[in-house]
């Protein structure tokens, strides 16, 4: 696809996940996620790829259903005798529902594994990213129906981590982790809009340094790690770290502050449940780390450009420690 093309259909994305956040009825909202749905669908098809249509068909198959829902749960609530924000409890969990679906979260994640798993690595970026920003605004609009998100919560944390544990799979792997980090969100959301800048923010970070990595390096399964060099393996590790919330990296923070949050209103049966669960997706990105540092192979590795010198990604990768410290001390 020529470069005018895709920097057109960006931007058309960009603007439909910005009307949605920005609409004043649900319907204008719901005008948004099709226009960004439907031009990220060019965006993810690539003919070096010869998995990306399998993964694109699944896509929008899968987003035109929560699409159908939400319209449909819309007409329930514009039919309602009250205009007002005090619509009935089918349309609300229907609209949940619906929403929920869109950004992956469990259970009903059944089609982001497979789909992130036959992407480009950009592709997979935006994914786990920027398409959670307009569904995750959208739910905190809604009046939250505590025992509905609790319940998503719950799912999204315990299949987030179980999920990643047999995974070879990069993709996959990240894959799981967004579930994972979806019940840290929505969490974050129970308690205040600020939490979840801050936590979305450090995990789109932090994704987006990892996922340019593994670009970089071609590493698509765990027995490709070995292609980073020892000495930039060590740095990009630190990344994992950050990822499953290891103190004192940069991705620890916003789970402390979404923990002393939870506490605060008084959650304390979703802040142990995410702990715990925490520690298993630790667990396999712990895995990845350790068997990449003692992998070894007699094959060539992927040579790039200035490939002993520190890049952009490593110095941003060294940015994640210091940062969380300084952070902390200033809390």
């Amino acid at each position: 696809m020529p470069k005018f093309f895709k920097l057109l259909f960006y931007s058309i994305m960009i603007s439909g996940s910005i009307i949605s956040i920005s609409s004043l009825s649900w319907f204008c909202a719901w005008i948004g996620l099709e226009i960004n749905l439907l031009s990220f669908i060019p965006l993810m098809k690539t003919n070096k790829n010869k998995f990306s249509a399998e993964s694109t068909s699944k896509y929008f198959l899968t987003q035109a259903m929560a699409s159908f829902i939400l319209l449909f749960s819309i007409i329930l609530f514009t039919n309602s005798k009250e205009f007002n924000f005090e619509y009935n409890y089918m349309s609300s969990i229907l609209m949940n529902s619906a929403i929920l679906m869109k950004m992956g979260a469990a259970p009903l994640h059944f089609w982001l594994p497979e789909v992130a798993s036959g992407l480009s690595w950009n592709s997979n970026l935006i994914l786990l990213t920027w398409q959670k920003i307009a569904p995750m605004i959208l739910v905190s609009y809604l009046n939250l129906i505590n025992s509905l998100m609790i319940l998503f919560i719950i799912y999204s944390s315990i299949i987030g981590s179980l999920g990643g544990l047999n995974q070879i799979c990069m993709r996959k792997i990240l894959a799981y982790s967004s579930i994972n980090h979806v019940s840290w969100m929505l969490s974050s959301l129970l308690c205040s809009m600020n939490t979840w800048i801050i936590y979305f923010l450090v995990y789109s970070f932090t994704n987006m340094v990892i996922i340019q990595t593994l670009k970089h390096w071609k590493i698509f399964f765990m027995s490709q790690m070995n292609n980073i060099k020892n000495k930039k393996k060590i740095i990009f590790m630190l990344n994992f770290f950050s990822l499953g919330g290891l103190p004192p990296f940069l991705g620890f923070l916003p789970k402390w502050i979404t923990i002393n949050q939870l506490s605060n209103s008084l959650f304390f049966f979703i802040a142990t449940i995410l702990i715990l669960f925490t520690l298993i997706a630790l667990f396999f990105y712990l895995r990845i780390s350790f068997s990449s540092m003692t992998m070894y192979t007699n094959t060539p590795t992927h040579k790039t450009k200035n490939s002993s010198s520190l890049t952009l990604l490593d110095m941003l990768s060294l940015i994640s420690m210091p940062t969380s410290l300084i952070m902390i001390f200033m809390l």
